[in-house]
């Protein structure tokens, strides 16, 4: 069935369903017949994959089988075949088969705001070239655009991974309350200036090993472990809390886990194992 995000194309509809709608939203043109089941596979996973954004992409489908005027002038060598129209012009294309990752991979740089782009990116830089060279590059950003509200929380949570908690806290004051992600840098800026009054990772495992009893001090080694990036060893500290002592300091180990999900964020694969881990020990 033909979904709202897609089109069936003719020579007739090719300059209004193509050429000019492709000036609002990118239009991915698959070339694929009714006859051929590899390209009828290629129909059902491009429908599948455009359907996921959200009308931010269209898919035009036009049958070979039926009419080919628009393959020949397209210059289509084979089925199936895709040319993806941005802005009246062709900005990529396949010959032949492909897969999901192909398919996003042309979509993703024409549909993706700059805050995602540079979101997407962010991670690479930091492993790659370092924290410092990540808040400047997300500072050149936010001049260009000082109304991205995004690109500040990346910036602050950056600042704050950099231990220059000063510059982060001015950063945070600057964004609204309504910006939902604000909440991941702020429990990562509260967890830092916990840890600040705390003694360090190595001094806490000592004396945690003499005292593998003492919650106090498992607590505020999984603090410690937080600000480390240490997400894991932390949600495991907090579980044994929570198993020992379900009503220490006021259920402190649940709160802290919580909190730890809002700095992983939203999405993230460990925040939703231990939530399902946090689930089973309260139940």
């Amino acid at each position: 069935m033909q979904g709202p995000q897609s089109v069936q194309i003719s020579p007739e509809n090719f300059q209004s369903e193509v050429i000019e709608r492709s000036q609002e939203v990118p239009v991915m043109v698959l070339f694929w017949a009714e006859q051929m089941a590899p390209s009828v596979q290629a129909k059902a996973l491009a429908e599948q994959v455009i359907g996921g954004y959200a009308g931010k992409v269209v898919l035009a489908l036009s049958d070979v089988g039926q009419d080919p005027m628009i393959a020949q002038q397209l210059r289509v060598q084979g089925l199936p075949s895709i040319r993806v129209i941005h802005e009246g012009k062709i900005a990529d294309q396949i010959e032949g088969p492909f897969d999901e990752a192909q398919l996003r991979a042309m979509i993703d740089p024409l549909t993706q705001s700059v805050a995602d782009l540079i979101k997407s990116q962010l991670q690479e830089v930091i492993a790659t070239q370092g924290l410092a060279t990540a808040a400047q590059m997300l500072q050149e950003v936010i001049n260009e655009e000082p109304n991205n509200q995004i690109l500040r929380v990346e910036l602050a949570d950056v600042l704050i991974r950099s231990d220059d908690l000063s510059n982060a806290e001015t950063v945070l004051a600057g964004i609204p309350d309504t910006i939902e992600e604000k909440s991941r840098p702020q429990e990562r800026l509260a967890f830092a200036q916990e840890a600040a009054g705390l003694a360090s990772m190595t001094d806490l495992e000592t004396r945690l090993s003499a005292d593998p009893q003492n919650l106090e001090l498992r607590y505020q080694l999984a603090v410690q472990q937080v600000v480390a990036g240490e997400f894991e060893p932390a949600l495991e500290a907090c579980l044994a809390i929570l198993r020992a002592d379900r009503e220490f300091r006021d259920d402190l180990a649940r709160l802290t886990m919580i909190r730890v999900f809002k700095v992983l964020g939203k999405g993230d694969p460990l925040a939703s194992q231990y939530r399902r881990r946090l689930f089973n020990a309260m139940h």
